[in-house]
Protein backbone atom coordinates (compact mmCIF):
# COMPACT_ATOMS: atom_id res chain seq x y z
CA UNK A 1 0.00 0.00 0.00
CA UNK A 2 1.13 3.18 -1.16
CA UNK A 3 2.03 5.65 1.99
CA UNK A 4 0.60 9.16 1.78
CA UNK A 5 2.79 11.87 1.78
CA UNK A 6 2.06 15.24 3.34
CA UNK A 7 3.27 18.80 3.24
CA UNK A 8 2.58 21.79 4.81
CA UNK A 9 3.07 25.23 3.04
CA UNK A 10 3.27 28.45 5.56
CA UNK A 11 3.22 31.36 3.34
CA UNK A 12 1.17 34.64 3.88
CA UNK A 13 0.95 35.22 -0.34
CA UNK A 14 -2.25 33.08 -1.06
CA UNK A 15 -1.37 33.08 -5.09
CA UNK A 16 2.28 31.53 -4.48
CA UNK A 17 0.58 28.56 -1.70
CA UNK A 18 -2.50 27.93 -4.24
CA UNK A 19 0.34 27.55 -6.92
CA UNK A 20 2.35 25.56 -4.48
CA UNK A 21 -0.38 22.87 -3.22
CA UNK A 22 -1.23 22.57 -7.33
CA UNK A 23 2.25 21.37 -7.99
CA UNK A 24 2.72 19.08 -4.64
CA UNK A 25 -0.88 18.03 -4.97
CA UNK A 26 0.18 17.10 -8.66
CA UNK A 27 2.87 15.17 -7.34
CA UNK A 28 1.06 13.17 -4.72
CA UNK A 29 1.62 14.76 -1.86
CA UNK A 30 -1.87 16.01 0.48
CA UNK A 31 -1.10 20.15 1.05
CA UNK A 32 -2.42 22.10 4.00
CA UNK A 33 -1.39 25.66 4.02
CA UNK A 34 -1.16 28.17 6.68
CA UNK A 35 -0.96 32.16 6.48
CA UNK A 36 1.46 32.89 9.28
CA UNK A 37 3.82 31.63 11.66
CA UNK A 38 2.04 30.61 14.78
CA UNK A 39 -1.19 28.80 12.58
CA UNK A 40 1.88 27.07 10.76
CA UNK A 41 3.49 25.86 14.00
CA UNK A 42 -0.22 24.67 15.10
CA UNK A 43 -0.49 23.06 12.12
CA UNK A 44 2.98 21.13 12.07
CA UNK A 45 2.39 19.40 15.42
CA UNK A 46 -1.16 18.31 14.46
CA UNK A 47 -0.44 17.36 10.77
CA UNK A 48 2.75 15.86 11.22
CA UNK A 49 4.00 17.14 7.38
CA UNK A 50 7.09 15.10 5.61
CA UNK A 51 8.22 18.31 4.74
CA UNK A 52 7.65 21.98 5.31
CA UNK A 53 8.01 24.67 2.89
CA UNK A 54 8.11 28.15 5.09
CA UNK A 55 8.53 31.69 3.87
CA UNK A 56 10.51 33.83 5.69
CA UNK A 57 8.42 37.25 5.71
CA UNK A 58 5.41 36.16 7.88
CA UNK A 59 3.26 37.78 9.91
CA UNK A 60 2.95 37.58 13.58
CA UNK A 61 5.87 34.99 13.69
CA UNK A 62 8.37 35.37 11.20
CA UNK A 63 10.09 32.29 9.02
CA UNK A 64 13.10 32.04 11.20
CA UNK A 65 11.22 32.16 14.50
CA UNK A 66 8.95 29.28 13.40
CA UNK A 67 12.21 27.71 12.36
CA UNK A 68 13.80 27.88 15.62
CA UNK A 69 10.88 26.33 17.29
CA UNK A 70 10.60 23.95 14.99
CA UNK A 71 13.56 22.53 15.35
CA UNK A 72 13.35 22.52 19.17
CA UNK A 73 10.34 20.28 19.16
CA UNK A 74 10.98 18.21 15.89
CA UNK A 75 14.42 18.29 14.78
CA UNK A 76 14.06 16.09 11.55
CA UNK A 77 11.85 16.92 9.45
CA UNK A 78 12.79 18.51 6.41
CA UNK A 79 12.36 22.70 6.00
CA UNK A 80 12.53 23.99 2.80
CA UNK A 81 12.53 28.19 3.55
CA UNK A 82 11.20 30.55 0.66
CA UNK A 83 11.66 34.41 0.91
CA UNK A 84 12.20 37.09 -1.48
CA UNK A 85 15.51 37.90 -0.47
CA UNK A 86 18.27 36.97 -2.06
CA UNK A 87 22.00 38.37 -0.63
CA UNK A 88 23.97 35.65 0.44
CA UNK A 89 24.04 36.65 3.96
CA UNK A 90 20.01 35.67 4.06
CA UNK A 91 20.67 32.58 2.71
CA UNK A 92 23.74 31.93 5.48
CA UNK A 93 21.29 32.97 8.08
CA UNK A 94 18.52 30.34 7.10
CA UNK A 95 20.77 27.83 6.94
CA UNK A 96 22.72 28.60 10.19
CA UNK A 97 18.90 28.54 11.70
CA UNK A 98 18.57 24.95 10.90
CA UNK A 99 16.95 25.13 6.98
CA UNK A 100 17.29 21.80 4.70
CA UNK A 101 17.44 24.55 2.00
CA UNK A 102 16.60 27.67 0.41
CA UNK A 103 14.96 29.18 -2.86
CA UNK A 104 14.43 32.70 -3.46
CA UNK A 105 11.79 34.31 -5.01
CA UNK A 106 10.40 34.54 -7.62
CA UNK A 107 10.97 30.15 -8.42
CA UNK A 108 9.94 27.69 -10.78
CA UNK A 109 7.73 25.69 -9.35
CA UNK A 110 9.13 22.07 -10.71
CA UNK A 111 12.61 23.49 -9.42
CA UNK A 112 10.76 23.49 -5.83
CA UNK A 113 9.91 19.99 -6.52
CA UNK A 114 13.18 18.51 -7.55
CA UNK A 115 14.40 20.34 -4.04
CA UNK A 116 11.51 18.45 -1.95
CA UNK A 117 12.57 15.13 -3.72
CA UNK A 118 15.85 15.92 -2.34
CA UNK A 119 15.59 16.56 1.03
CA UNK A 120 12.90 13.73 1.41
CA UNK A 121 15.32 11.40 -0.09
CA UNK A 122 18.05 12.58 2.65
CA UNK A 123 15.35 12.10 4.97
CA UNK A 124 14.50 8.55 3.65
CA UNK A 125 18.32 7.93 3.75
CA UNK A 126 19.06 9.38 7.38
CA UNK A 127 15.88 6.87 8.84
CA UNK A 128 17.58 3.98 7.27
CA UNK A 129 20.52 4.83 8.49
CA UNK A 130 19.12 5.12 11.81
CA UNK A 131 17.72 1.64 11.56
CA UNK A 132 21.01 0.08 11.11
CA UNK A 133 21.53 1.42 14.88
CA UNK A 134 24.26 3.78 13.66
CA UNK A 135 27.05 5.18 16.33
CA UNK A 136 29.95 6.27 16.37
CA UNK A 137 32.61 6.74 19.42
CA UNK A 138 35.60 8.91 19.69
CA UNK A 139 37.59 10.49 22.35
CA UNK A 140 35.42 12.80 24.68
CA UNK A 141 33.09 12.20 21.60
CA UNK A 142 29.80 10.04 20.28
CA UNK A 143 27.50 10.53 17.58
CA UNK A 144 24.70 8.40 17.68
CA UNK A 145 22.58 8.44 14.29
CA UNK A 146 20.05 6.31 16.08
CA UNK A 147 18.45 8.67 18.55
CA UNK A 148 20.05 12.08 16.70
CA UNK A 149 21.98 12.28 19.88
CA UNK A 150 25.17 13.86 20.12
CA UNK A 151 28.01 13.95 23.09
CA UNK A 152 30.90 16.12 23.46
CA UNK A 153 32.62 15.71 26.58
CA UNK A 154 29.98 13.51 28.23
CA UNK A 155 27.24 16.50 27.40
CA UNK A 156 24.55 16.36 25.25
CA UNK A 157 24.93 19.46 22.55
CA UNK A 158 21.52 20.18 20.29
CA UNK A 159 22.37 19.94 17.11
CA UNK A 160 20.27 20.16 13.83
CA UNK A 161 20.01 16.70 12.04
CA UNK A 162 22.26 18.16 9.06
CA UNK A 163 24.70 18.78 11.40
CA UNK A 164 25.12 15.56 12.77
CA UNK A 165 24.55 13.73 9.70
CA UNK A 166 27.77 15.57 8.36
CA UNK A 167 30.10 15.01 11.14
CA UNK A 168 28.70 11.38 11.15
CA UNK A 169 29.71 11.14 7.37
CA UNK A 170 32.90 12.40 7.75
CA UNK A 171 33.63 10.17 10.79
CA UNK A 172 32.93 7.46 10.00
CA UNK A 173 35.33 7.26 7.25
CA UNK A 174 38.48 9.13 9.44
CA UNK A 175 41.15 10.94 6.96
CA UNK A 176 39.37 10.29 4.16
CA UNK A 177 39.55 13.72 2.41
CA UNK A 178 35.78 14.67 0.86
CA UNK A 179 34.91 17.31 -1.55
CA UNK A 180 32.10 19.34 -0.90
CA UNK A 181 30.42 18.54 -4.45
CA UNK A 182 30.68 14.78 -2.72
CA UNK A 183 29.33 16.37 0.83
CA UNK A 184 26.46 17.84 -0.85
CA UNK A 185 25.84 14.33 -2.92
CA UNK A 186 25.97 11.91 -0.30
CA UNK A 187 24.22 13.70 2.84
CA UNK A 188 22.03 16.53 0.97
CA UNK A 189 21.20 14.15 -1.76
CA UNK A 190 22.48 13.96 -5.28
CA UNK A 191 20.80 16.24 -7.34
CA UNK A 192 20.40 18.52 -3.79
CA UNK A 193 20.95 22.62 -5.60
CA UNK A 194 23.08 23.89 -3.08
CA UNK A 195 26.35 25.67 -3.48
CA UNK A 196 29.21 25.04 -1.04
CA UNK A 197 28.65 27.72 1.10
CA UNK A 198 26.13 25.43 2.31
CA UNK A 199 28.62 22.84 3.44
CA UNK A 200 31.09 25.34 4.91
CA UNK A 201 28.27 27.16 7.11
CA UNK A 202 27.91 24.01 8.56
CA UNK A 203 31.20 22.78 9.50
CA UNK A 204 31.94 26.68 10.97
CA UNK A 205 28.76 25.45 13.22
CA UNK A 206 30.40 22.06 14.22
CA UNK A 207 33.56 23.74 14.40
CA UNK A 208 32.37 25.70 17.28
CA UNK A 209 30.93 22.96 19.12
CA UNK A 210 33.98 21.22 18.97
CA UNK A 211 36.56 22.73 18.83
CA UNK A 212 39.21 22.12 21.44
CA UNK A 213 37.49 19.40 22.63
CA UNK A 214 40.32 16.34 22.04
CA UNK A 215 43.67 16.34 20.77
CA UNK A 216 43.01 12.59 19.49
CA UNK A 217 40.75 14.50 16.32
CA UNK A 218 39.44 17.24 14.58
CA UNK A 219 37.50 19.05 11.35
CA UNK A 220 40.47 19.75 8.81
CA UNK A 221 40.24 21.90 5.86
CA UNK A 222 41.50 20.68 3.14
CA UNK A 223 42.83 23.76 1.06
CA UNK A 224 40.88 23.65 -2.18
CA UNK A 225 39.75 20.60 -2.09
CA UNK A 226 37.09 19.62 1.11
CA UNK A 227 37.06 18.32 4.56
CA UNK A 228 37.89 15.67 6.52
CA UNK A 229 37.86 14.02 10.02
CA UNK A 230 41.08 13.36 11.03
CA UNK A 231 42.23 10.93 13.52
CA UNK A 232 45.35 10.99 15.54
CA UNK A 233 47.07 8.54 13.71
CA UNK A 234 47.27 10.56 10.62
CA UNK A 235 47.94 14.01 12.31
CA UNK A 236 51.00 13.86 12.07
CA UNK A 237 51.43 13.10 8.78
CA UNK A 238 48.92 16.22 7.66
CA UNK A 239 49.74 19.73 5.90
CA UNK A 240 46.19 21.36 6.07
CA UNK A 241 45.30 24.01 7.99
CA UNK A 242 42.11 23.73 10.21
CA UNK A 243 40.24 27.20 9.63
Amino acid sequence: MEITKKALVIEDEENIAELLQMFLEKDGYVVRIAADGRSGLEQAKSFAPDVILLDIMLPKLDGVQVLKRLREEDGATPVIMLTAKSEPYDKVFALESGADDYITKPFVPKEVIARVHAVSRRTERAADETRNNKILEFDKLLINLDSYVLLVDGKKIETPPKELELLYHLAKAPNRVFTRNQLLDEVWGFDYFGDSRTVDVHIKRLRYKLDGVSDQWTLKTVWSIGYKFETERDASDSDETLI
